[in-house]
């Protein structure tokens, strides 16, 4: 070693591990020790702890001369930490198990989207268009990781979460915890949105039969130097990690069980699916071993899981479900034969087949049942209670509760049963000195807590507690209890005993909790919370349920209400109102609601009126689902409250925008253009967003079709919306082009941002006013400079042909409008041809040729009674004939482009005869001949196949051309007659090819 290497590595190893005043994350970021970190036996701070970290710092806004917040700068600085934050990633072997427990949603998001990015998967691209095949095995596996944890979040999202006990309210953490939890149902939104697509990719990795190989922090450090030094080692095939494809199947295939169980409860034909996933996976894990370096699967839940499908799917073997313990007690519970019930339950206290947790859940649901009113379930309670009791006491549990209060008055018929299931949950001759001795305990402990000496004699004169006890046990036990006698038959006031003891308050908070949680009933809440500040007054019961949730504008006066009750009263009957009206559940919410108005109104006029407010909207939701939806007006007493609140000018009401933009929508569906055009409060539209767009909605609707000088509120429209879809200079796109999954800001240069414009017009019903919008957004669409191919609507005409600053609308956000409005739009009415007719423009313009015809061909169907009539020319424009016929030619389908080519005003020879010559045609060539009446292109086809030396097709021609109804010399009307006969007879041919 040379002098200056040694005092090199003096000088590092007498280097204080962290520098003074200096934070891990400084010191890793600065002196780049990560590697030598993470090789520490128990590293502080842990690897996840870092990934938060250098996320966190790399995602921090940074703040210009002008005090304006911009987004994260893309410098040197933010990329290492990025880099670092995957390489601790990398040093985990991205095991999503870890990383989950660990991480938030919004985080493990960002660190994924990270990973995608380096990975080189296409921006802009959707996963489910990719061949996993044909690209590098480290991005493919980049793209399987991330659909994996979006399912796994998915299903995740659907558990119950315990709620955490809060401490002191304290407003900063209130609000950092808000923001979180806002960003990760902003993430689940996007998540369950693409669901389907992340399903299709994880079908399609189970096809691959390849291994795959993910990062390390070598390709990772590889990939982070210059681009020309990259594209060897890191995109070869061995490359990274790796993951064999046993590993990966089984991991794919336990995720897509999970996420088809939990779609299951919606759709019971899933339950088939997730059983085989869930019985490949368990073959898989036989086959790779449970120790698998890189595929940790919960086997216990698995087992469950497999269970759960066997009780849950049908079987054609009725006898092997029969078999099956569970299928056997969900029969028992449906049908109410409880008496093989607790016989299969006594039989499995000898199996132990079935779970502990399944058995405690199948006494809770009789117990709830049995506080619902059911007398009939109090002995059958009881009896699976001592069953499940004795399971416990074999396995060396402490006795449950509920045994004990059971037993608090014990008789005959209950030493009887709990004898015979002892007798019946151990085998004495088999049974090991275990076993033998906690029974026998659990006897001995039993009689010693007995008052009535009859019913201890019961216990020690059975067959059993004489087998299990030796003699001088037995002796020294009766003679106690001989001892016992006279105190007990002297004394005026029996002895307590353990069972008399009440429960504590703790459980009767807990169980008034419980109640409180399922009840919808504003008087029953009103008299648990009473009890509950009764027992203690320290508690904010209002915390009780993290589904307790009120918007933030009415929580800050909520829970500025001093009387701790009336707070958690009026807090619980809000947020329990706005839960039944969110699940269409009318009826409670109404009465909720009114309860919480009727106690407000007598101490704050603020709530009193926040409350009106709120029962105007659930009367604007209960109309829209009942009535409404059958196209009944509603009455004028509701219009005239709606045009009130939009009116209303109270000071210091704290508002949720959503009423707002409800009442603006329901005007615009019942058509009441008038007041929103003339009679609407001039401040009201310069200071409400939605106001304004639905003023400029109505105005333009009221003046359609009208002359061109009337437009001026159609111009004024498209102002407005051009500058909600244009973007800033300070929102730039980033250097690497790269499209994150959520975007974290919009424009703030319109009157609201993009996704709440499109929220708002996802409310409206009226076709006139969505075929509107919808135009404006197609003409937007068009004016893009790098348009190939125009999108047509109805009333494109009405728009701007250009717009003066190009570059700065964001065309990317407004061909995704423009295809959400469609298929929205399609929801609403799927049978409006103008709608179908831009559906089948916009999969025309992405390439995806067999889609558009099926919509072209839709659209000419509904209006043409399934082409029995003639489809009306607006419909069948010469463009769409066009587009139809390149969309054939492109699927190889030429005599049907021949075809065709006949629809066209002036029929296009030279396309058709140009087809007819292609010789590899996909579709049924001669058969279709049948369908030309055009006498030349016959003509042509006759000498085509004679060139060939073709004769069959060639007589096929020929009498074709031979029918007398094409003769030339017949009268027009006739000529037209053979014409439309034979555009039925194809379109409805092509409508069963393409539909």
């Amino acid at each position: 070693m040379s002098a200056e290497a040694a005092d090199r590595e003096a000088a590092t190893s007498s280097r204080p591990c962290t520098p003074p005043q200096t934070s891990w994350f400084e010191f890793l970021l600065e002196e780049q020790l990560l590697e030598q970190h993470l090789r520490k036996p128990s590293p502080d701070p842990p690897p996840v702890q870092l990934i938060v970290q250098f996320l966190e710092q790399a995602s921090k806004p940074s703040v210009n001369e002008q005090n304006q917040v911009q987004p994260p700068p893309d410098n040197k600085r933010n990329r290492i930490l990025k880099l670092l934050a995957l390489k601790v990633a990398a040093h985990l072997k991205w095991d999503l198990d870890v990383l989950e427990k660990s991480l938030s949603v919004p985080v493990l998001n960002m660190l994924l989207n990270e990973l995608l990015c380096i990975s080189k998967v296409p921006p802009g691209t959707k996963h489910v268009d990719v061949d996993l095949s044909s690209i590098p095995p480290t991005t493919a596996m980049a793209i399987l990781l991330y659909n994996r944890w979006a399912i796994r979040t998915i299903v995740k999202s659907s558990f119950p979460v315990k709620q955490v006990k809060p401490g002191p309210p304290q407003l900063n953490v209130m609000n950092q915890m808000q923001q979180e939890k806002e960003l990760t149902e902003n993430i689940l939104k996007v998540l369950k949105e693409q669901a389907a697509d992340s399903i299709l990719v994880l079908e399609g990795a189970l096809k691959l039969n390849k291994d795959l190989y993910v990062h390390t922090i070598r390709t990772l450090d590889l990939l982070a130097m210059e681009p020309g030094m990259v594209n060897g080692e890191t995109e070869s095939s061995t490359a990274g990690l790796k993951i064999s494809a046993e590993e990966i199947q089984c991991q794919v295939c336990y995720d897509l069980g999970a996420i088809y169980f939990q779609q299951g409860a919606t759709n019971a034909a899933l339950h088939e699916n997730a059983k085989e996933k869930f019985f490949k996976t368990r073959e898989l894990i036989a086959k790779i071993g449970s120790s698998s370096l890189h595929c940790t699967i919960d086997e216990e839940r698995l087992a469950g899981y497999c269970q759960a499908c066997g009780v849950l799917t049908s079987s054609d073997d009725d006898a092997s479900q029969q078999a099956t313990p569970y299928s056997q007690i969900d029969n028992c519970l449906k049908t109410g034969n409880y008496q093989d019930l607790v016989k299969i339950f006594l039989e499995d206290n000898l199996a132990l087949s079935l779970p502990v947790q399944f058995r405690q859940s199948v006494q809770r649901e009789l117990f709830q049942n049995a506080l619902q009113g059911n007398d009939a379930l109090e002995e059958v309670c009881f009896k699976i209670c001592v069953c499940n009791t004795v399971r416990d006491i074999l396995q060396g549990e402490i006795i449950d509760v509920q045994f004990c209060l059971l037993f608090l008055k014990p008789n005959k018929e209950k030493i009887d049963f709990l004898l015979e299931a002892c007798s019946r949950s151990i085998n004495l001759e088999n049974a090991s000195e275990s076993l033998k001795r906690k029974m026998a305990s659990f006897l001995k402990n039993l009689c010693l807590g007995l008052e009535d000496l009859q019913l201890v004699f019961m216990i020690s004169s059975h067959d059993l507690f004489i087998k299990l006890l030796k003699d001088d046990e037995r002796k020294l036990l009766i003679d106690e209890m001989r001892k016992r006698s006279p105190r007990i038959n002297l004394c005026t006031k029996p002895v307590t005993s353990f069972y008399d003891i009440p429960a504590s308050a703790s459980v009767n908070i807990g169980q008034l909790e419980h109640q409180l949680i399922l009840s919808v009933d504003p008087w029953r809440i009103r008299q648990i919370l009473i009890e509950l500040h009764g027992m203690t007054s320290e508690r904010q019961f209002w915390t009780v349920s993290n589904k307790w949730e009120v918007p933030n504008v009415y929580g800050n006066v909520i829970l500025g209400i001093k009387d701790n009750l009336t707070r958690d009263l009026v807090y619980i009957l809000m947020a329990k109102g706005l839960h039944c009206s969110a699940i269409k559940d009318f009826v409670h919410a109404k009465q909720l609601f009114a309860a919480c108005l009727e106690l407000v109104t007598e101490f704050s006029p603020k709530l009193r009126q926040v409350m009106l407010n709120e029962m105007l909207l659930l009367d604007i939701y209960t109309h829209e689902a009942g009535p409404g939806a059958n196209g009944e007006r509603p009455p004028s007493d509701l219009i005239s409250r709606v045009r009130g609140y939009l009116e209303m000018r109270v000071p210091d009401i704290p508002l949720r925008q959503v009423i707002a933009e409800e009442c603006v929508a329901f005007l615009l569906n019942w058509r009441e253009n008038e007041y929103l055009t003339m009679q609407v409060p001039l401040p009201l539209v310069q200071t409400n967003p939605y106001v304004k767009l639905g003023q400029l909605l109505a105005a333009t609707c009221k003046e359609l079709p009208g002359p061109k000088e009337s437009r001026r509120t159609a111009k004024d429209l498209w102002e407005v919306v051009v500058q909600i879809c244009s973007v800033s200079n300070q929102h730039k796109r980033g250097n690497d082009g790269r499209v994150s999954l959520i975007k974290h800001r919009e424009s703030t240069l319109g009157i609201m941002y993009r996704s709440e414009l499109l929220s708002f017009i996802k409310k409206l019903r009226e076709p006139l006013v969505l075929t509107t919008i919808l135009s404006l957004f197609v003409k937007l669409h068009n004016v893009r400079e790098d348009i190939v191919n125009d999108i047509t609507a109805e009333y494109i005409s009405i728009w701007p042909s250009s717009i003066p600053n190009l570059q700065s609308v964001d065309f990317e956000a407004v061909a995704v409008t423009v295809k959400e409005l469609v298929n929205y739009a399609l929801t609403i009415n799927p049978n409006n041809h103008f709608w179908l007719i831009i559906q089948a423009d916009i999969y025309f313009a992405t390439n995806q040729y067999s889609a558009a015809l099926h919509y072209y061909l839709q659209a000419g169907a509904i209006c043409s009674d399934f082409f029995n009539k003639m489809v009306p020319p607006d419909v069948f424009t010469d463009q769409v004939i066009k587009r139809m016929i390149k969309c054939c030619s492109l699927l190889n389908c030429h005599t049907q482009v021949a075809i065709l080519c006949q629809f066209l005003r002036e029929v296009d020879y030279k396309t058709a005869f140009k087809a007819l010559q292609e010789q590899n045609s996909h579709d049924a060539m001669d058969s279709y001949y049948e369908y030309i009446w055009d006498v030349t292109i016959l003509e042509y086809l006759t000498y085509l196949h004679h060139k060939r030396g073709e004769t069959d097709k060639r007589q096929i021609a020929i009498k074709a051309i031979g029918q007398t109804e094409l003769n030339a010399s017949n009268p027009e009307e006739v000529l037209q007659l053979a014409a439309q006969r034979r555009k039925k007879k194809f379109l409805q041919a092509m409508a069963k090819l393409y539909f």
